[in-house]
């Protein structure tokens, strides 16, 4: 940098330089004060040389525009870019970003990798970042550990300053490659245009190496990482103790040769926040709304249940998007209320038809059985009702809208719960298979896990937990799940 950067110099007349706190190749960060918004920013200051072509310029400005675009929690503001224009001509380009207080995960893998929990979460908040980059067109093409902040809310996608618009070439005029060796991605080596896959890619090399501590195909130089891409073993995670198998398949899923067999970084996210739910029962319990129960002014007395076993732990949908479930809140003499509520649910409700639900049942979801024969028909009628008993006959179930093959049978499940048409200890095990069938790595891994998810809704229709209008639209949904993975 000029020699004439230093610390109280006033850039753009607003920028107050403070002191340097870091820098790399290209730029040098400064800590600076706002002087007419009255804060603390950082202020990347480029290097000279990259600052005098106007190419560069004019790259750096728009897409630290476009990350300007990105309101997220995991990705680092940027407030401003500006170029001031010395005596001598020279020109100082600068961006001016979130002030952000943490570590670099780069820094902190120098002490190892991160046990396994924890190098879930960090990937899980670095690829939704990346997803809600890729909505608006944005790759960020240098996604390293280097430029991931550790703060106290969690992880900061930095430095945009080589982001690109999908579909734009993926090199520079000089035929060169933007990005840090290891982290990029095989195709990019022969430029092909700049795709979100190639961001999945290195978020999988990040995934990997805060896993084991290394990447899978270490590089400092291109041709290092030709020849590692074509001599190297494939990468492996067998030795990462602990570490459940959906995270291991998404991973190596994210650093496939071909793009095409890459999850979304939207997926990504939704797999590895999966694993990260509470597995302490009591401790699902706690997390759960409740539902507030209509007041009885007198009720038979029914004898209590010796003992309430707390419930199974949940599964996350496969929608990013959160949303709202009723769940019941069973402890103690919990269960007498709601089983005094249903008996007299007719009384209480005396302009609605009958709707009777089922309790949930007491203890961890029952492990998934094989699927029946193929030639069983999933549209067949439920087996007829004992004479006297309510109709369980639902209308038919609401339309979900959803491009998404999985969003549109968790969709499903969730209107099913809503409307009383599927047991809530029966949603918990659908959703368990559709997240085998979405974690699944290879078509036949797909195939079986669909086939499974399908024969839980027969089983479930013929018991009565599910109504046949719902399983017949659940049914048809997972067998898209298998056109839309192969």
């Amino acid at each position: 940098m000029k020699a004439t950067l230093q610390a109280g110099r006033l850039l753009a007349r607003r920028y107050r330089l403070i002191d340097r706190i870091g820098a790399g190749g290209m730029s040098v960060i400064w800590r600076a004060r706002d002087e007419v918004l009255d804060r603390v920013v950082a202020v990347k200051v480029l290097a000279p040389s990259l600052a005098a072509d106007a190419r560069f310029r004019d790259m750096v400005r728009e897409e630290a525009r476009s990350a300007a675009q990105l309101d997220h929690p995991h990705v680092t503001a940027v407030h401003d870019y500006g170029e001031t224009v010395a005596p001598d001509g020279s020109i100082t380009s600068f961006v001016v970003m979130e002030l952000l207080s943490g570590e670099e995960l780069e820094h902190r893998l120098t002490e190892g990798p991160l046990p396994w929990p924890a190098a879930v979460e960090t990937g899980a908040q670095v690829a939704e970042a990346l997803a809600a980059a890729h909505r608006l067109g944005i790759v960020h093409r240098d996604v390293t550990p280097a430029n991931v902040m550790m703060t106290g809310v969690g992880a900061k996608v930095l430095d945009f300053g080589i982001a690109t618009r999908v579909g734009a070439p993926d090199e520079d005029e000089d035929g060169g490659t933007f990005g840090t060796p290891a982290y990029v991605a095989p195709e990019r080596l022969d430029g092909a245009p700049a795709q979100p896959a190639t961001d999945v890619y290195s978020l999988g090399v990040l995934l990997f190496e805060t896993l084991t501590g290394q990447p899978p195909y270490p590089a400092d130089t291109w041709e290092q990482l030709s020849a590692a891409l074509a001599e190297s073993a494939p990468p492996t995670l067998d030795g990462v103790p602990g570490l459940p198998r959906p995270v291991a398949d998404i991973c190596l899923r994210c650093l496939a040769r071909d793009p095409r067999q890459r999850p979304t970084a939207h997926r990504v996210a939704a797999v590895l926040r999966d694993q990260l739910l509470p597995a302490d029962p009591q401790a699902t319990t706690m997390l759960a709304p409740t539902m507030t129960l209509p007041a009885l002014t007198s009720a038979p007395t029914r004898p209590a249940p010796s003992a309430a076993t707390p419930p199974g732990p949940p599964t996350r949908p496969a929608a990013a998007a959160p949303k709202r479930r009723r769940t019941l809140l069973l402890a103690g003499a919990g269960v007498v209320l709601v089983a005094a509520t249903a008996l007299l649910a007719p009384t209480l409700v005396p302009d609605r038809t009958s709707d009777p639900r089922v309790l949930p049942t007491a203890g961890p979801v029952e492990a998934p059985t094989d699927a029946p024969p193929a030639s069983e028909d999933p549209t067949a009628p439920a087996p007829a009702e004992p004479s006297g008993a309510p109709s369980t006959a639902a209308p038919t179930p609401p339309a979900v809208d959803a491009a998404d093959p999985a969003e549109r049978v968790d969709g499903l499940i969730e209107a099913g719960l809503a409307d009383g048409q599927i047991r809530e200890d029966v949603g918990v095990d659908l959703r368990n298979l559709l997240r085998n069938a979405v974690a699944a790595s290879d078509e036949g891994a797909v195939t079986t896990a669909v086939e499974r998810l399908r024969g839980k809704i027969v089983e479930r229709r013929r018991e009565g937990s599910i109504t046949p209008g719902y399983a017949r639209q659940l049914d048809a949904a997972a067998a898209a799940l298998v056109a839309g993975r192969t």
